[in-house]
């Protein structure tokens, strides 16, 4: 997998991640909490970790075959 390829998956993996987490977030303090708000911290570090981790293992599976 070229460096390119790796990063694109890593931002289109992390702006997934962060929408999703967005809405989680959102929901989960509107249904717990009542007030609709964002955790926008939470949702950051979240899709940033994840938006890592999950292509540079998808890149080291293919590597390895």
């Amino acid at each position: 997998m070229k460096i390119k390829e790796l990063l694109y998956n890593i931002a289109i993996v992390f702006v997934i991640v962060l929408v999703v987490s967005v809405i989680v977030t959102y929901l989960w303090n509107l249904v717990v909490h009542g007030s609709g708000s964002v955790d926008w911290d939470i949702s950051l570090v979240f899709a940033l970790s994840i938006g890592i981790a999950l292509p540079l293992s998808w890149a080291l599976r293919v590597k390895e075959k």
